[in-house]
């Protein structure tokens, strides 16, 4: 929760974007127990498991349609673990819906893996012992993947109707996500984990932490 002294002050309405069954919400409303906390999740059997499991929490609205949320209304959005799995044109559909929720001055807080140099190859050799000749478990898209050269051609599938989706991790360049979001957003800062100053070259996780502008512009292809 470190990623949030980047606020101005204590945060009154949080998204988690992409919230799965709702487990980071548990801790937000922790942190921020006055804050109305808002829980989208597009897909109708993960947002099910994320009510049942917040069913105790005060001051949660879910949302299985992110246009159902007022524009300009959110203080930061969380999106962890999201990008990894989106093909390009949703991923400029997921930017595009944050800018629209988040206020001036709104905090975007995205989390994704690193894909691509040493932390593909150990990534890769893992995958190789548990699954080998899978998409990403081959040697030759682990050795594209250590060259910072990650296979194009990922497998797509859907999550939900109308909603692709690639299982693998394997492909996603974190490198192209930072410079659509640098188009769109203020970027405040990069970090990495699980320890943060030693950076994308060894860490298996990266955080951006952006801003939305009054100089910024909805994300488009």
């Amino acid at each position: 929760m470190n990623l949030c002294s980047h606020l101005s002050r204590e945060p009154e309405v949080i998204c988690d974007f992409g919230a799965g069954n709702g487990e980071l919400i548990k801790l937000l409303a922790i942190r921020y127990p006055n804050a109305k906390l808002i829980c989208y999740e597009p897909t109708p059997s993960l947002l099910e498991e994320a009510r049942n499991n917040l069913s105790d929490i005060a001051k949660v609205e879910f949302y299985q349609d992110i246009t159902g949320v007022a524009l300009d209304c959110v203080d930061v959005v969380f999106c962890l673990e999201v990008f990894e799995h989106l093909p390009p044109d949703e991923t400029y559909d997921a930017l595009r819906k944050m800018y629209d929720v988040l206020k001036r001055k709104g905090v975007l807080i995205i989390g994704t893996p690193v894909e691509i140099g040493i932390p593909a190859l150990y990534k890769g050799m893992f995958r190789m012992l548990r699954r080998y000749g899978s998409f990403d478990a081959t040697i030759k898209n682990v050795w594209l993947s250590f060259l910072k050269r990650p296979p194009s051609e990922r497998p797509c599938s859907e999550i939900a109707p109308q909603f692709k989706f690639h299982f693998e991790h394997m492909g996603f360049d974190f490198r192209r996500l930072k410079q659509i979001i640098s188009m769109h957003f203020r970027l405040r800062e990069m970090s990495t984990s699980p320890i943060s100053w030693v950076g994308t070259w060894i860490m298996p996780e990266v955080y951006f932490v952006a801003e939305k502008t009054s100089h910024g512009r909805s994300p488009s292809p």
